[in-house]
């Protein structure tokens, strides 16, 4: 086990909990609930996070195969992921992080759904194509540092981490909200927005360097 094990472990863990930005996600999941229905706030949250671990270990054991299958480069890989986070980032700066991520339609369908926790709020707004570039292009900077079995269970660590995180921040999402309010949402967003403006931009500056074999 390498000496800055612990230290990506943070690293990794602080990276995809704020992408997945379960605060925001707590909001929108209170806006979707019908009026007076809190007392399934624990089932959906439960469902919505399960969809999120499941999903995420999908990507992590079989995302990067996919992407050899079509002959993709990793660096490039970490390019577009950086873009796609960058994008994100800029998003949440302006504290519009979450309403972009689905559209008018798919809020109106959630609406009239008994069950939200998988779609529209496990994917694509828990899980999205952000998380999904992060959790590979994690997966990828470890291969070159260590054994891959190693960073298998690093990464996945980090994914349960953060799944639990996200669990209870969404299992207390009435409370948080109410704490918070909607100024202390877009101030947490605009922070969050910030580490993953960071975030975005090592992907971006690693890839490009790849691809030029600087």
């Amino acid at each position: 086990m390498p000496s800055n094990f612990i230290s990506l472990l943070v690293h990794n863990t602080i990276a995809l909990i704020t992408i997945i930005n379960p605060i925001a996600a707590a909001s929108i999941m209170i806006g979707m609930l019908p009026n007076g229905s809190h007392d399934v706030v624990k089932p959906v949250a439960l469902k919505a996070t399960l969809t999120l671990l499941v999903a995420s270990f999908i990507t992590l054991f079989g995302g990067e195969f996919i992407f050899k299958i079509f002959g993709i480069n990793t660096m490039s890989l970490k390019v577009i992921g950086g873009i796609i986070l960058m994008m994100i980032a800029v998003n949440m700066a302006y504290g519009q992080h979450r309403q972009g991520k689905h559209t008018k339609e798919e809020r109106d369908e959630a609406q009239d759904k008994e069950d939200i926790s998988i779609v529209p709020l496990g994917i694509p707004i828990i899980f999205g194509p952000g998380l999904i570039a992060t959790i590979i292009v994690l997966q990828n900077n470890l291969t070159s540092e260590s054994s891959i079995i190693l960073s298998y269970v690093l990464n996945g660590v980090s994914i349960v981490i953060a799944s639990i995180v996200t669990f209870f921040t969404l299992l207390y999402a009435v409370a948080i909200d109410k704490l918070l309010g909607i100024t202390g949402m877009k101030i947490l967003t605009r922070i969050m927005g910030l580490i993953v403006g960071a975030i975005a931009a090592q992907f971006l500056i690693s890839g490009v360097k790849g691809l030029w074999g600087v």
